[in-house]
């Protein structure tokens, strides 16, 4: 059973969405799986969660989106724009670079 995500996980949500948005374009339940799914069900994040953000991310201008027909119903897809890329790299590195820390200190022996 799933853990809920700890209060360390702000700004994950956006750097899987960012991240997930950079391979293609999807909308919000179709993101809401595949967060799921590439991390190996450690992290699920329901549509509570990621509407807002991609709301947030469309407002500042992350993201682009567009309607489209699907089965009779219409689909918000939402896109990567250059500042949304821009984005990305920003909180990959910052997310490298704390791994790394968090890494390095949990390898340290602890009498140090």
């Amino acid at each position: 059973m799933a853990q809920s995500n700890p209060p360390f996980m702000s700004g994950v949500p956006e750097l899987l969405l960012l991240r997930l948005l950079q391979q293609q374009e999807m909308y919000g339940y179709d993101l809401v799986r595949a967060i799921r799914r590439v991390t190996g069900e450690a992290i699920s994040l329901g549509e509570g969660v990621i509407y807002p953000i991609l709301h947030s991310l469309e407002r500042n201008g992350s993201l682009k989106s567009k309607r489209k027909p699907v089965g009779g119903r219409t689909r918000v897809y939402y896109s990567l724009t250059r500042k949304g890329r821009d984005r990305l790299d920003q909180l990959q590195n910052d997310w490298r670079r704390i791994q790394g820390g968090i890494t390095t200190a949990l390898e340290t022996p602890s009498n140090a």
